[in-house]
């Protein structure tokens, strides 16, 4: 594979990627107001104003490489949005709400460490030094996030739920 080639991946993935966060700025209002936890709405509500950075990051990218965000859908991030949406119209208890949730959010966040994993070690490849740091920037507030979600689910809303049923 020539190396333009793998630009071209690049920025196709990080498209991807930008897809996938604008999707997840429109999703995160509602998952937090469907959060009965305040720590979980707080988490969310956190969340939503680290994806308006990681926008804004990705954003610098597109510049970096004078290419354009837009011309990709990211599926994966729109059906598991979906999935999201379905559970918070299911009718669940709050309690029950709240660790079903986590685990949307959670599914995300790890499709997103996976994205940022590779499209960093990508750039790292095509030498875009500047580029990769920017996604590892992006990739440790993802993985801070699932943290955060697991102490969450381990710490507070599974047991509510448990005591709840």
């Amino acid at each position: 594979m020539s190396k333009e080639a793998l630009k071209d991946l690049l920025i196709e993935e990080l498209q991807d990627a930008y897809s996938s966060e604008t999707q997840i700025l429109e999703a995160l209002p509602a998952m937090a107001d469907a959060a009965s936890s305040p720590q979980l709405k707080q988490a969310f509500q956190t969340h939503l104003q680290e994806t308006d950075g990681q926008v804004k990051r990705l954003e610098q990218i597109f510049q970096i490489l004078q290419a354009d965000p837009a011309g990709n859908t990211c599926e994966a991030t729109q059906g598991l949005i979906e999935e999201a949406e379905e559970i918070m119209d299911q009718g669940l208890s709050p309690e029950v709400l709240d660790v079903a949730l986590i685990m949307a959010a959670q599914k995300v966040e790890h499709y997103e460490i996976a994205s940022y994993g590779s499209l960093r070690t990508l750039a790292e490849t095509c030498g875009m030094t500047d580029v990769a740091k920017l996604l590892d920037e992006t990739l440790s507030e993802e993985k801070a996030t699932d943290e955060k979600l697991t102490q969450l689910a381990e710490g507070e809303v599974n047991q509510r739920a448990f005591k709840a049923a």
